[in-house]
């Protein structure tokens, strides 16, 4: 059993990055600059954007950080994405969900520029992902095939069981991992609450990607011998021992599953690294307009 570290690949792909910076710079290019709107002042958010500047401070980026109450109204909102649309000095920006409920979030989203869209959650970008066109891919599914790439994981031919639907991770690794290429070419199934026989159809998977936000759903006897297991599952469960009361749980039985695995990311410190470096990609990428000419 190998584990795939999210925290080395990570700094490894960071550091590629800054050398790129430094050529772009050097040449008398401009420095990739990416925005972040957070409205309120909930925990995780805070620390999810506050992990984006960072990483923009370390391959040299320049960062902006926007902040709204809870209280803004959504035109408000509205009228500083679309000011973020027309700064040409913005290569790419975020705007960090939840929103709160009197927001609709698919607006705001569709609000966004594509071309700045460096999330991937954008029905342009989602549309041109799935026909196989250039586009911004959501940070998650993107970091996944960093992982597989990276740890020379082959996907060709193989059976993937992806568990969860969601826009943001189930679907869009779904469609990635049946698409010609490599990490591709691969019979992927994709398994959600409502599939029977969960069990059986998981033991015939070569590669497992747990993404449906239960701790501990996948168990040692869902799995097969030499099965390679990615889990993209990040719940708070309390845990009155640690200095902050909680911990965060995988979707997978680390340690029923682990010793079956040729491959397992564990949690944290597996996709989740992976995802914040994402977004430093597709911002590069934007910033080259690798994606949209």
């Amino acid at each position: 059993m190998q584990l795939i570290d999210g925290k080395i690949t990570s700094q490894e792909v960071r550091k590629e990055i800054a050398k790129e910076v430094e050529k772009i710079v050097s040449a008398g290019g401009k420095i990739p600059h990416l925005a972040a709107i957070l409205v309120g002042h909930d925990g995780g958010s805070e620390s999810y954007v506050g992990g984006k500047m960072k990483a923009c401070a370390e391959v040299g980026f320049k960062s902006s950080l926007i902040r709204f109450e809870e209280t803004v109204t959504e035109e408000e909102l509205l009228k500083k994405v679309k000011e973020l649309n027309e700064d040409a000095d913005i290569d790419g920006f975020i705007v960090q969900l939840p929103l709160p409920k009197h927001i609709n979030e698919d607006k705001v989203n569709e609000t966004i520029d594509p071309r700045k869209d460096v999330d991937g959650f954008h029905p342009v970008n989602v549309g041109r992902m799935a026909i196989g066109m250039p586009a911004f891919i959501s940070a998650t599914p993107q970091g996944i095939l960093e992982l597989l790439k990276r740890y020379k994981i082959t996907t060709q031919g193989k059976q993937v069981v992806v568990i969860g639907r969601s826009n943001i991770v189930g679907r869009p690794m779904s469609i990635l991992l049946s698409q010609k290429g490599n990490p591709g070419d691969a019979t992927v199934t994709v398994c959600h609450s409502r599939t029977a026989n969960l069990k059986e159809i998981c033991l015939q998977a070569d590669i497992i990607i747990a993404a449906i936000g239960s701790p501990g759903f996948v168990k040692g006897d869902m799995v097969k011998q030499g099965a390679v297991v990615i889990d993209v599952g990040t719940t708070r469960v309390e845990a009155p021992e640690t200095k902050n009361g909680w911990r965060l749980k995988g979707d997978v039985l680390f340690d029923e599953v682990a010793p079956k695995c040729s491959f397992i990311t564990p949690v944290p410190g597996g996709v989740g690294p992976m995802t914040i470096t994402s977004l430093i990609i597709n911002t590069l990428k934007s910033a080259k307009k690798e994606i949209y000419q």
